[in-house]
């Protein structure tokens, strides 16, 4: 790539100060538009380095429940991909520097139109994307051109992908190395510690990019003892569970979803760097 991403320079400064990543992850527009926005404009302060945002979308196959659930309320509430990218040129008018990552399945990219998303996304301030269901074998249907545009494109690595397998996934792949810590869906199970940590030696061994852990850290503990082994953790379902817990019997948002939500943040970002 031309020239250093946010997501280079975050995870540079991090190295510097002896600190590992918290990537928080939510779903655009979950549980509504506005309350979204504002707990995306909340998170950095709470404690997120890097911030996932959800593009929502109605069959997400590699989502547990409470991800699918918050995909679904955002849907329902009327988000669409005009007003996913236009969440991140709002945040992009206060912040300049936390990076953005677009999470999510290729379809909505698709039905958008490949070039317009990626021209549009890196116009609005996007910094990387994860498109799960596009492996290595199609670069050329978005990763290439992403990274042409100058994003990041982020790949997997699960428990099943080999060392055969590995260097197709990284070839690629820039800004971070998303190792699913779990095989099976969000929020499904707890990683054991110590395989996750064995997982990510092995992948260093084949990359020098950043490894960030995520699927089912849902506490600070958790957090810190996975981030002693890798670049950094990744929350998603845990945060999601926070919103809906925090909603009234019509799923709507209430006076205490967003200060919830960031309570929790600045919770787990106290817990890894204590």
């Amino acid at each position: 790539m031309a020239a250093p991403t946010r997501i280079d320079a975050r995870f540079a400064a991090l190295r510097k100060s002896g600190r590992k990543a918290l990537v928080t992850f939510v779903s655009a527009g979950d549980p509504d538009l506005e309350t979204s926005a504002a707990i995306i404009a909340g998170l950095p302060k709470a404690g997120a380095d890097i911030i996932e945002i959800g593009m929502p979308f109605s069959d997400p196959m590699a989502d547990g429940p409470a991800v699918q659930a918050s995909s679904l309320r955002a849907l329902k509430a009327g988000q669409t991909m005009i007003k996913t990218l236009a969440m991140v040129r709002r945040f992009r008018e206060a912040d300049a520097d936390t990076p953005i990552v677009l999470m999510g399945y290729y379809n909505p990219i698709y039905v958008y139109g490949t070039a317009r998303f990626i021209a549009d996304a890196k116009a609005a301030g996007v910094d990387g994307l994860i498109v799960v269901d596009v492996p290595p074998e199609a670069d050329d249907e978005v990763c290439l051109p992403a990274v042409e545009a100058g994003l990041n494109f982020i790949r997997l690595a699960t428990p099943t992908t080999d060392d055969v397998r590995l260097p197709a996934v990284l070839k690629n792949t820039s800004g971070f190395v998303y190792y699913v810590s779990i095989t099976g869906i969000t929020g499904a199970a707890a990683p054991v510690v110590n395989d996750v940590h064995d997982q990510v030696k092995r992948i260093k061994r084949q990359t020098d990019i950043p490894v960030v852990v995520g699927f089912g850290v849902r506490s600070g503990e958790q957090a810190r003892a996975i981030a002693a082994g890798a670049d950094g953790v990744v929350v998603g379902s845990a945060i999601i569970d926070r919103i809906e817990k925090s909603l009234d019997s019509n799923g709507k948002a209430t006076t205490s979803t967003v200060a919830n939500v960031l309570d929790m943040v600045h919770e787990l970002a106290s817990a890894m760097r204590a």
